[in-house]
This record gives structure tokens, sequence and C-alpha cells, in this order.
């Protein structure tokens, strides 16, 4: 898919809810999972874009062409910034569009994103398996070091039962 118009990126307004819901299920089969629902994905996502913290970013390839991608970016108040921190969630990007810049155009505009929000800090956690995702975040500036500390930032979780 090849072209010479540059990819977009942009924040999706709640017109575009069910293209954003569509590229999470399709990231949702990507994954291997079956649920939650193609229904409660877009029941979510309709919740969320009413939630001031959290905006959805939608990329194509060029102007004009359909979305293909999807990044979702939260934000929370940090006490150690005195300001908001952003998070990059569920960067998703359809095969037919992949390699030709969408993933970058998303993570561009995320950050640019959160610096038009005040934001003094991006995160986000992807799994050390994902070569590709870890090329693309670190050509954007991102490291495992980010915080300061000798070493690495590690992103842990739990399930509640």
């Amino acid at each position: 898919m090849a072209s010479s118009k540059p990819p977009r990126a942009w924040v999706a307004d709640p017109l575009e809810a069910e293209a954003v819901a569509d590229l999470l299920v399709a990231f949702r089969d990507h994954m291997g999972g079956d649920w939650p629902s193609a229904n409660a994905f877009l029941a979510s996502v309709e919740r969320l874009m009413e939630d001031i913290d959290t905006d959805f970013l939608l990329g194509a390839p060029e102007a004009g062409s359909p979305p293909a991608g999807v990044l979702q970016l939260r934000f929370r108040f940090s006490v150690w910034k005195a300001a908001p921190d952003a998070w990059i969630e569920d960067v998703y990007v359809a095969p037919s569009a992949r390699r030709v810049g969408v993933a970058g155009a998303l993570v561009t505009r995320a950050i640019e994103r959160a610096a038009e929000r005040g934001a003094r800090r991006v995160e986000l956690d992807c799994n050390e398996d994902n070569a590709g995702a870890l090329a693309l975040y670190e050509r954007h500036g991102f490291s495992s070091r980010s915080k300061g500390a000798a070493g690495r930032d590690l992103f842990l979780g739990r399930p509640i039962d």
C-alpha cells in the first residue's frame, strides 16, 4: 500500500465511535480473543469518549483513506510532575495498512496531543517480545529507563478476583 501522501492521525470525534470500536474488535481478534463483544466495545468507546481524561486517535495511510489504525490515550494527574501524565494504550493498525507509517503517525499525534493537554510525561507498556512495537516506541524516544532510575522501569499488574 505505497503512497506519495503521508499517513495521517487525528483525535476521533464521537461520530467516529463505531470506527474506533471496529478497529478495537479487529485488535481483539488479532490477539486471539472473542470477548468483549463488538457491542460491548462500542458501548465502552462511547462511554470513554464522554470522559475528559480519554482520547481515541485514528490513523489512515493517507488523506481520504478510511481509518486503519487506532490508539487510546488516557490522562491522569501526577503528583511527581504536578501535571497530567498521558498513557498510550491499545495501539493497533490493520494488516492492510501496516509498514506505511500509520503507527508512527498515531504515536506522533499522541505525543502532540499529550503536550497540548499539558502532560509532562507519556508512558506505555509493551510486551518485551514485540520487537516491532518496541522499535517504533524507541524511534519516538520511549525508553525502559525513562524515570531516571538505575534499573529498567517495569509495568506490573494483577487480576482482581
